[in-house]
């Protein structure tokens, strides 16, 4: 004997009959809004019946089963995919949250990610929150509400408590619940997977390397100091040239946004005062680019006057006039090491796998030019 017929509902169902897992789930193919509750209705099996069968979550009984096929056929019904992974424990989409896709940085590392994902058949969903933490903490909560199979943050962490405190409550019940979570950069309270460049000893090779040519007198173009790879690529710089027995005085670091505009700002402020430094390290390719315009704008030429060096090497600056002297990251790996982390079975302690950049010497450096 078959199931009982179900009573016609007053309205469409939004919530699961007893089994859970149940969706209401309009078809996109052929036939006009024909939901999960028509085929139900078809084959003359609950709501939630017609799930199992249509989501494959449960075995159903042959002879239930072929009838739900039979009206899904029927009725040209197509599931509602988005329906679907959320009616499962977990879905094929990856949420992949960055500062700023259109970086250059993050570009290259999403490329990594996403070439990654698809060798997995997974499907990454890319946002970008333009370093605002709030925003940030937003993203990962609506990834948990989507069932995303595993979280990637690819952005330098924040040295905020607060923040700190709403990313741990958002991302520990996900990971207890089965999700994975991996990160880029130091992220310096969060008990996760982690690629992780290490951005103060590559800054101090840099200053190590400078210091070769010859300079004494030097400036630095940051990011927000509350992000923690401004103070590890600051620090890193520091510390090598307090080693030399050379300062960097406070009024040669120039705080702007990690942006090309951001660069142009903070060397045009850097002129605007006067700077004597002969060799200006700008904390991102993408703000060295922005300084590099600057110094042409107001007849400063690069490295006659002044040596300009980034971080990072994104593609276009080896086509810069003049190329540009940076720390070396394998950014498309670093996207493919951190989902291969992601898809990993999880450990009992949290993986920290250390990138190390390499000094690349170019024409955008050289030494300090002789005065009198």
């Amino acid at each position: 004997m078959g199931e009982p017929r179900p009573e016609r509902p007053r309205t469409r169902a939004s919530t699961p009959e007893a089994g859970g897992d149940a969706e209401d789930d309009t078809s996109h193919g052929g036939g006009a809004h024909v939901t999960l509750q028509d085929v139900a209705r078809r084959a003359e099996v609950s709501l939630a019946t017609a799930s199992r069968v249509l989501n494959r979550t449960t075995q159903v009984r042959p002879d239930l089963r072929e009838r739900v096929l039979a009206a899904a056929s029927e009725l040209a019904y197509a599931p509602n995919a988005h329906a679907q992974a959320l009616a499962r424990a977990s879905s094929q989409s990856i949420g992949l949250i960055c500062h700023d896709v259109s970086d250059p940085y993050f570009a290259a590392i999403a490329r990594g990610v996403t070439h990654a994902a698809a060798e997995h058949g997974l499907l990454v969903m890319l946002a970008s929150t333009f370093r605002d933490p709030a925003r940030e903490v937003d993203y990962v909560a609506m990834l948990r509400a989507q069932r995303a199979r595993a979280i990637l943050l690819i952005g330098s962490g924040f040295e905020d408590r607060a923040w700190e405190r709403s990313m741990n409550a958002e991302l520990d019940p996900y990971v207890r619940a089965g999700g994975r979570v991996a990160v880029l950069s130091r992220h310096r309270s969060l008990r996760v997977d982690t690629v992780q460049p290490e951005n103060r000893e590559g800054a101090a090779a840099l200053a190590r390397a400078l210091l070769a040519l010859g300079h004494r007198d030097f400036a630095a173009l940051t990011g927000p100091r509350t992000l923690t790879t401004v103070a590890d690529r600051l620090g890193g710089f520091r510390d090598a040239l307090a080693e030399a027995g050379v300062p960097l005085p406070d009024d040669q670091v120039i705080e702007e946004s990690f942006t090309r505009d951001g660069g142009y700002a903070a060397a045009t402020e850097l002129i605007r005062r006067g700077s004597p430094a002969t060799c200006v390290f700008a904390l991102t390719d993408v703000m060295a680019i922005g300084a590099l315009s600057a110094f042409r704008h107001h007849g400063v030429d690069v490295p006659g006057q002044v040596s300009l060096a980034g971080f990072d090497d994104i593609p276009i600056v080896r086509d810069l006039v003049p190329p540009l002297t940076t720390v070396t990251l394998p950014l498309e790996e670093m996207g493919e090491r951190v989902m291969n982390l992601a898809l990993r079975s999880r450990a009992r302690r949290s993986r920290v796998e250390r990138i190390t950049g390499e000094v690349a010497l170019r024409a955008s450096t050289a030494a300090p030019p002789v005065h009198g």
